[in-house]
């Protein structure tokens, strides 16, 4: 990225402390509602790939640590922010399909792909915008969008809208986030394994002046959730209907276009 002009360096940092916001603020998003942005100023996914999953690594362990030792401090019961074991039960699911992704051992068309995500993704969102959360009593369906959305994650780390559809329904609002945020460390682990294996370009470089940027945003979203724990229960989940409904909408746009 060293070619761009200057007004593509604000815009990107500017994307950046946006992803920063989304990703501590909700819990998901960091990749999927700023990669259509940054490919926008400079079209070249594997620019931005590893910076974004080396960032969610940094802020997602950092907040967890942060969370648990809050927790601990004030000798709250419900064992820490984390739910390990629904967080084993999710990965038993998806580990599997996200080795696929990772590796391509099957190629599907993206248009397909694209469809068929972000048309169930705005099905969940408009229920949520409704407040009237699906609620599905089928567990092969919940596998279903696990494993899909270990693919989804497995090639491009955007597989989050699919998972968060499930989660959202089993977990409790206090530890929806830091949950979602041990399963991304997880899986973008594997991925960063995969990037050094093929020799990608880590972009270290352009941490030095993103990772603080991001920092910015993710600072804001700390406070930002915070809000949303206090908020009622409906609030919360028309928040996440929201976010869910733009981020299938920036897909479709994209899959169409």
């Amino acid at each position: 990225m060293s070619d761009l002009s200057a007004v593509q360096y604000v815009l990107i940092g500017l994307i950046f402390v946006w992803s920063g916001f989304v990703r501590s603020g909700l819990g998901f998003g960091g990749a999927v509602l700023s990669l259509p942005f940054l490919l926008l100023v400079h079209d070249n996914p594997l620019a931005f790939l590893p910076i974004i999953a080396i960032q969610l690594l940094v802020f997602s362990g950092l907040t967890i640590v942060m969370n648990n030792r809050k927790s601990q401090a004030a000798r709250q019961p419900q064992g820490g922010t984390v739910d390990w074991r629904y967080l084993g039960r999710i990965l038993a699911i998806m580990i599997v399909p996200k080795l696929i992704g990772v590796f391509g051992l099957v190629t599907l068309p993206p248009t397909i792909m694209s469809t068929i995500i972000f048309g169930i993704v705005t099905v969940y969102s408009i229920s949520y915008l409704l407040d009237r959360p699906f609620r599905s009593r089928n567990r092969v369906v919940d596998v279903v969008f696990l494993m899909l959305g270990g693919y989804v994650s497995g090639t491009s780390l955007i597989g989050a809208p699919l998972v968060i559809a499930v989660v959202a329904q089993h977990l409790p609002k206090e530890k929806l986030r830091d949950t979602l945020f041990a399963l991304w460390f997880i899986l973008v682990t594997i991925k960063m394994a995969a990037f050094i294996a093929v020799g990608v370009d880590l972009e270290l470089k352009q941490q030095l002046w993103l990772l603080p940027c991001a920092a910015v945003g993710h600072v804001i979203g700390l406070r930002f959730h915070d809000y949303m724990l206090k908020a009622e229960t409906p609030v919360f989940f028309r928040v996440l209907g929201a976010v869910l409904l733009v981020v299938s909408c920036i897909g479709l746009w994209k899959g169409l276009a």
